[in-house]
């Protein structure tokens, strides 16, 4: 499997790790979310034990307003931090 191939699988492992804990096993529940945001990406986000901070990730993230995260939209949120991951270290060089 290539590079790419093995992060589209880890992408894809990483969100039904979590989703469907508390119901539908393609969307992810704010408590779904916060779980995955402090195991996952803790490090780069840094207040992710932050209720109002969890909040505002989760109503960012829901764009249809469906009171979950589902999958394109969990992507968006990754897509969006490796793009600015990706503008810091060129910044960087």
């Amino acid at each position: 499997m290539s590079g790419v191939q093995q992060a589209m699988l880890l992408l894809i492992d990483s969100f039904h790790k979590y989703s469907g804990k508390e119901g539908d096993k393609l969307t992810l529940s704010k408590s779904e979310l916060k779980e995955l945001l402090q195991a996952e990406l803790g490090d780069m986000l840094g207040k992710t034990s932050d209720p109002a901070a969890v909040d505002k990730i989760f109503k960012d993230l829901d764009r249809n307003k469906d009171n979950s995260v589902d999958f394109q939209e969990y992507v968006t949120l990754v897509s969006c931090l490796t793009v600015l991951c990706n503008d810091f270290f060129v910044k960087k060089r």
